[in-house]
């Protein structure tokens, strides 16, 4: 990026009013280990990300408003949205995957890698993100009709918006790039091999980011996304582009829950009695869904694994907090015994 207007990436009076005195608003546009790309009026520099934030559990992500200074970030602004999922590996940690993004579009091909169950782990997370979330069905050049595949998604994504697009004819594609209006920050998830750099460059009418080959017995396709990164459109949007997702794991999404199974929580509140185990109780509005066929099991049995699986979450949360508190007092412990014998 060259010298540009920071409003046109959405700098605005109330992120100057948060801004401390000295340093450059900037915006990261791209993640590396401990630096990140910013924007910034000047243009795009890499700046350090110092080892502070990591120990305060803060993740400086793309799509992040910052304070820069003296070739560090010194500061994150507050956010109006964050995405984030349960970092890979063992560790209890979140990893904010983008922050201050309008809508996030879950990008799925139209074939093997269509999979209902993890469609709605995505809407979760990203209704609790802050984000609205769109449904983008892909690679449907492959098929001779879309429709029955968007009807199925519809049935576990109650109120979002279902694309269906091919970035190989250009179907679809000009309605995409129509909700990602001038100052609009979207970004792209999904597997990998599901055309979500394709879609990019085609929106942003270059080779902007690396593509590669997939599998056509499986749909399965190389990481050539290696990072997100944030591209300014030639349209005035904001779009960025993340690495594939073998496995979503939730974070703390209470609300998210709530909003992503709207119909299931609906059924809930007519249940007859309100602490219903939804299991053989009279007058249950969810077994009652179940018989008639507008609720299928395979949706109940999902939303009851993933309130489990929040459930867990939240026992591991507590848990560490537990831990640090408890560590945090044996230093003060250990420090006020040495200050007693220095005396």
């Amino acid at each position: 990026m060259s010298e540009l207007d920071l409003a046109t990436l959405g700098w605005n009076p109330q992120l100057a009013a948060e801004l401390s005195a000295g340093l450059t608003p900037a915006r990261v546009v791209a993640g590396h280990r401990g630096e990140v790309d910013v924007a910034t009026e000047e243009g795009r520099v890499r700046v350090a990300v110092p080892r502070r934030f990591a120990r305060a559990g803060q993740d400086v992500a793309v799509g992040d408003w910052v304070g820069v200074g003296t070739g560090a970030v010194q500061e994150v602004l507050p956010r109006t949205s964050a995405l984030i999922r349960h970092a890979a590996g063992k560790a209890t940690r979140a990893q904010v995957v983008a922050a201050n993004v309008d809508i996030v579009f879950v990008v799925t091909s139209v074939g093997p890698d269509l999979d209902l169950r993890r469609l709605e782990r995505y809407l979760v997370t990203i209704w609790e993100s802050g984000a609205r979330p769109e449904i983008v069905l892909s690679k449907i050049d492959r098929i001779d009709d879309a429709s029955a595949f968007a009807r199925e998604v519809a049935t576990v994504a109650p109120d979002v918006p279902v694309h269906t697009v091919s970035a190989v004819t250009g179907e679809g594609c000009d309605e995409v790039l129509a909700r990602i209006t001038p100052g609009t920050t979207a970004v792209l998830v999904g597997s990998s091999g599901v055309g979500k750099s394709t879609l990019l460059n085609r929106f942003a009418g270059a080779e902007v980011m690396s593509t590669g080959e997939v599998r056509l017995d499986d749909d399965e396709g190389r990481h050539t996304t290696t990072h997100r990164e944030l591209i300014l459109l030639p349209n005035g949007g904001i779009l960025i582009d993340t690495p594939g997702i073998r496995e979503l794991q939730l974070w703390s999404a209470e609300e998210g829950l709530e909003a992503a199974f709207s119909d299931i929580d609906e059924l809930t509140d007519a249940c007859r009695f309100s602490d219903c185990s939804h299991e053989s109780e009279p007058g249950c509005a969810i077994q009652a869904a179940i018989a008639d066929g507008s609720l299928t099991e395979e949706r109940y049995a999902s939303w009851r694994k993933l309130q489990a699986e929040l459930r867990a979450i939240v026992v591991r949360q507590d848990a560490l907090v537990a831990r640090d508190e408890k560590r945090k007092w044996k230093l003060l412990a250990a420090d006020e015994k040495t200050r007693t014998r220095n005396r």
